[in-house]
């Protein structure tokens, strides 16, 4: 099959399955390895191509904000007992944490995908944290992080806030 339409068949499935495509699916599929996929997906994305990878595949942003229309984005600062909490809260509001951001120093904004839209979610989430070997982003700078949130609009953006807030869980700075 030619490279460039192995590539429009990528971006064909990754638009059309719910919620998420794996490498691994893909590279079955299309009888190529995994790292034939992920090369692929990367030319894509330098394309111009709104495909991000997730822990459970590659998705669109448009398929991952859904119905959730606004995007913003709240600082965190906790111990790691409090991820439950802060995940939770934001997802039983029926919002998506979409991505976690650390500002690292030597590499600048560091960025993980995550899409987590319920409790079920959250809850993969904090196995793969308990069961791995690997640090959270947050670990990196002493908890604080940021996380972009699809809410459906302003307002709901402001009750999570509110919620997180009287969690403990926003950041607020040295006072």
């Amino acid at each position: 099959m030619d490279a460039s339409l192995r590539r429009e068949q990528i971006l064909n499935k990754i638009s059309s399955e719910e919620p998420s495509v794996s490498a691994s699916l893909l590279a079955k599929e299309l009888n190529v390895s995994r790292q034939i996929i992920v090369g692929d997906v990367a030319l894509l994305r330098a394309q111009g191509h709104e495909i991000i990878a997730t822990a459970r595949g590659y998705t669109t942003i448009s398929k991952l904000r859904g119905e959730n229309q606004y995007l913003g984005k709240i600082a965190c600062q906790h111990a790691s007992g409090n991820i439950k909490t802060e995940l939770y809260t934001i997802v039983d509001s029926g919002a998506i944490v979409v991505n976690v951001i650390i500002e690292h120093e030597l590499y600048g904004d560091i960025t993980g995908n995550l899409n987590l839209r319920n409790r079920k979610d959250a809850d993969a989430f904090m196995k793969k944290v308990k069961t791995s070997n690997v640090k959270l982003l947050s670990e990196l700078t002493q908890g604080v992080h940021l996380h972009t949130i699809a809410c459906r609009d302003k307002a709901h953006f402001e009750q999570i806030t509110h919620a997180l807030e009287e969690n403990g869980i926003l950041f607020r700075g040295q006072s």
